[in-house]
């Protein structure tokens, strides 16, 4: 229910500290050392970190290797459900994990805004540190820039995350074919709504609140049940809808889900109503399509109902041979309509 759409501010953990970055903390002289040695070794350090050489020696793994990179700017830095340091981490090990590999390592640098409060910096780090533990990811190198005021918007992260595949990865959605059906691992929409209405300071009663969150040990017990998983993504920038139309290029099929059975918290549910945003459309990070054989479904959905992050997970729709649109959706009154593409971002700067 809606309870006031009143203006609010997005809380901010308050450190205690009253320091704020300078441009010499990002130029490698005394101030970047104690900086790093103080905060982030003390936070993150590890024997690979605390070297501190131009790169990290890493031992070698057995299987091939699964690269990959992003970059988070996502504004407010804390928001309900999160902040741009967990962000990060999940988001890096979420890009791996639906890849099928086993998240390892992960450098990190810091493009950081002169004026920045070092308490501000001190809490990311703190929420970097637990959500690190939490996945078993290391960060192992690093960079750290200052840029002027002005130049940013207080904190930016750019990542890299290095996994290892012990197991042949899913096949991808060229495999999908007529019968297979499609599931979410959760209630989608939560994390765009959940950053835009703490930014614009819209007070929904229940407030929406991210689902940021790692997919790793939901991957992982899909592998060890060694079930027909066809592919998995993650339903980053785009949502759900934008990895429909890209499995349905990919797959030359058409690609059908029932409105009635989207998972939606009423938070969302509320909020987008009010906008006129469908939850098909906003951005996710904790939540994933997964492409299964139709005998197959009720069983994934059993493992995926065995994991916290995913307890929710249901089958949206199914695979048909291609008709005219890629993606259809039935709506509630029962027609089955085109959905379209999504050509940009309704919710920018949410990652």
């Amino acid at each position: 229910m809606i309870h006031s759409l009143e203006a609010h501010a997005c809380p901010v953990p308050d450190s205690g500290d009253s320091a704020t970055i300078t441009l010499a903390h990002g130029e490698g002289g005394r101030l970047m050392r104690r900086l790093i040695r103080e905060h982030i070794l003390t936070s993150i350090g590890n024997e690979f970190l605390t070297v501190l050489g131009d790169a990290a020696i890493l031992p070698p793994l057995a299987g091939p290797l699964a690269l990959s990179t992003d970059s988070f700017v996502v504004t407010p830095l804390f928001f309900p459900g999160g902040d741009i340091g967990s962000l990060a981490v999940y988001g890096t090990v979420n890009d791996i994990a639906v890849a099928g590999a086993v998240p390892r390592w992960m450098s990190l640098a810091w493009i950081i805004e002169e004026g920045l409060p070092v308490g501000t910096l001190i809490r990311v780090l703190a929420s970097i540190a637990d959500a690190a533990a939490r996945t078993g990811v290391r960060v192992v190198t690093g960079d750290t820039k200052v840029v002027p005021r002005g130049t940013a918007d207080l904190l930016y992260l750019n990542t890299t995350g290095v996994g290892e595949f012990i197991h042949a990865p899913p096949p991808g959605p060229a495999a999908l074919v007529p019968g297979d059906r499609i599931l979410v691992s959760g209630p989608i929409g939560r994390h765009g709504m959940a950053v835009m209405t703490c930014r614009e300071g819209l007070a929904f009663q229940p407030p929406p609140t991210s689902d940021s969150a790692p997919l790793m040990d939901a991957v992982a017990a899909l592998r060890e049940a060694n079930l027909p998983i066809r592919a998995i993504r993650d339903a980053t920038r785009g949502g759900v809808a934008a990895v429909l139309h890209e499995w349905a290029e990919m797959s030359h099929r058409t690609l059908s889900i029932d409105e009635n059975r989207l998972p939606v918290t009423p938070a969302v549910f509320g909020a987008c109503e009010v906008l006129g945003l469908d939850p098909l459309f906003v951005a996710n990070e904790g939540t994933m399509v997964v492409a299964t054989t139709q005998e197959s479904a009720s069983d994934v959905l059993e493992v995926l109902h065995s994991v916290p992050e995913t307890d929710q997970a249901t089958v949206i729709g199914e695979v048909t041979d291609r008709a005219i649109a890629p993606v259809v959706v039935r709506r509630s009154l029962g027609r089955p309509m085109p959905l379209d593409e999504p050509l940009g971002a309704p919710l920018p700067r949410i990652c």
